[in-house]
């Protein structure tokens, strides 16, 4: 899997991107209408590539696909919406 790959972890509530050995993901609890973005984390050795942001939005397209409210309870991804407000859909 290379850097700009995110795989869907169906089974743990995560997206994730595995690269040189490590594994950043953004952890989630989905509900029938609503997806709680819960926690993101990205290793510090693979900090500042972009890696989060990849995750936030790979959460958000699935969330948007699949017509569920987004509710963001971690920083980084409340961050991100405050950034790219139009991503919140």
């Amino acid at each position: 899997m290379d850097s700009n790959s995110v795989s869907h972890n169906l089974a743990e509530g995560r997206f994730e991107i595995a690269v040189e050995g490590r594994r950043a993901l953004l952890q989630y609890r989905r509900s029938d209408d609503s997806m709680r973005l819960i926690h993101t984390e990205v290793p510090e050795p693979l900090r500042g590539r972009g890696l989060g942001k990849l995750l936030v939005r790979a959460a958000l397209d699935y969330a948007h696909f699949n017509k569920l409210k987004i509710v963001p309870i971690c920083p980084f991804v409340k961050l991100y919406l405050e950034k790219h407000p139009e991503a919140a859909g």
